[in-house]
């Protein structure tokens, strides 16, 4: 079985005995060294051989943010903290999970056999593709309903019909729905091409709207649920293109 060989950084012993702890009970761990001091965890990763870091983010001289950036991805990496605000910026650091503490040991498990199983796949020896049959999909099967998006530190289902319209921000998107603002770390491109096209159009650079949620347009203007919404030039034409078309 390959092992990943992990170490545990945070400056409250007792958290390092609780990580201890949980990794001796995983067959696939091994602990090569626990340390309070975040200066000597940096240097062991920097150094090579780590595959897995357990890091906390409140520490003195070094947060485990900065330890992220000046290790600049070597190795994988779960933070321990108490302090879910830090969550959007570990995402945006490519962590594998985020625990909050107190951590229940299946939460811990969880999140290690993701790690696992990640560096197990990378690990094994690529196979020749071998094409086979495209499947054939029925008009049920066809229909997307709903989509998944990953916000503080849960994966979050989201019906595509309580979608209102999507608003694109410096780092991340917010998701506005008949019920609630999701946040979530994405870029509009990827979340354009995630959406289906007979449903949602993308009318600005910082917008994505639902077709059938539109109440009224007025010139280079769109209103849903009492929200104006711009109409970029780039977009304008296939905009108003899709409307004239009646297919909406």
């Amino acid at each position: 079985m390959m092992k990943l060989k992990c170490i545990a950084v945070d400056d409250e012993p007792l958290a390092l005995d609780i990580i201890e702890d949980y990794i001796s009970k995983v067959p696939f761990l091994e602990l090569v060294k626990r340390t309070e001091n975040a200066i000597e965890g940096l240097q062991l990763v920097q150094a090579g051989g780590i595959d897995l870091v357990f890091l906390d983010i409140q520490m003195p001289d070094l947060t485990g943010i900065q330890f992220l950036k000046i290790a600049n991805n070597k190795a994988s990496y779960i933070l321990t903290t108490a302090y879910s605000q830090y969550a959007l910026e570990s995402y945006d650091l490519n962590v594998s999970d985020y625990l909050l503490k107190p951590i229940a040991f299946d939460r811990f498990y969880k999140a290690v056999e993701k790690v696992h199983n990640q560096q197990k796949n990378n690990a094994e020896p690529a196979v020749a593709a071998v094409p086979v049959p495209a499947p054939v999909v029925t008009p049920s099967q066809a229909v997307q309903d709903f989509i998944f998006v990953k916000t503080e530190h849960k994966i979050q289902k989201i019906e595509l019909d309580d979608i209102l319209y999507i608003e694109g921000l410096k780092d991340y998107i917010s998701i506005f729905t008949k019920t609630e603002r999701v946040i979530t770390l994405q870029n509009m491109k990827r979340m354009e091409e995630t959406l289906p096209a007979s449903q949602f159009i993308r009318v600005h650079k910082s917008y994505i709207i639902a077709l059938d949620k539109i109440e009224s347009i007025e010139r280079s203007r769109i209103t849903i649920c009492g929200k104006i919404i711009p109409i970029g030039d780039t977009y304008r034409d296939e905009f108003f293109k899709r409307i004239e078309n009646n297919n909406i």
